[in-house]
């Protein structure tokens, strides 16, 4: 299966969603992550640390993805028409982060509007969300009554993410207490993914 995750917002949790997919695919069959996103993040993150269950490469070697049975592929923010077209008629799915904000679901609308139009598979993964109160589920509810498919899990703002981050691991083994519920979140979206029938 070969993921895009893909936005036309920056800061949306384009990266870690890439990562923690990558992550959880692994636990599955063999997987890889392209880094196609100019700042490296996935790249980065994973130089900080002991390690990944999956290998982390960069765009120039995406010719290698036949070599997994999964492929996930970070995206620029904003990535241009030609090179998203391109992604999507390779892709199976396309994965569009947004954060439960008003600026950031008007960005979300009109990818996913792009993304109709080029006749990609897609749903809406909300991100970032506070673990208290309704944000997220307000924001899924209006992504539904503009006609946009989105995942039913919510994937929780912890602070383990940055810890993560900052060691180079996934967000299971950060040390925080928090870590295991953050991977739960992303294990459950794993699941999700691999049911979206393609």
């Amino acid at each position: 299966m070969l993921i895009t995750v893909a936005s036309f917002k920056g800061g949306v949790g384009k990266s870690v969603t890439a990562l923690h997919l990558s992550g959880y695919l692994s636990t599955q069959k063999s997987t890889v992550l392209i880094d196609g996103d100019p700042n490296r993040t996935a790249i980065n993150w994973a130089a900080r640390g002991p390690g990944l269950p999956f290998p982390v490469l960069p765009e120039s070697e995406g010719s290698r993805v036949g070599e997994f049975a999964h492929a996930v592929v970070d995206t620029a923010a904003r990535p241009d028409s030609d090179d998203l077209k391109t992604l999507i008629e390779v892709s199976d799915l396309v994965v569009v982060p947004t954060i439960p904000d008003a600026v950031a679901l008007d960005a979300t609308l009109a990818t996913c509007e792009t993304l109709q139009r080029m006749g990609s598979t897609f749903r809406v993964a909300v991100v970032m969300v506070p673990p208290i109160g309704r944000d997220g589920v307000e924001a899924c509810d209006y992504l539904k009554g503009e006609g946009i498919p989105v995942f039913e899990t919510l994937i929780r703002r912890y602070a383990a993410y940055g810890k993560a981050a900052l060691a180079g691991v996934l967000v299971g083994d950060a040390k925080d207490p928090r870590a295991k519920i953050a991977a739960r979140d992303y294990a459950q979206l794993g699941r999700e993914v691999i049911s979206v029938k393609v």
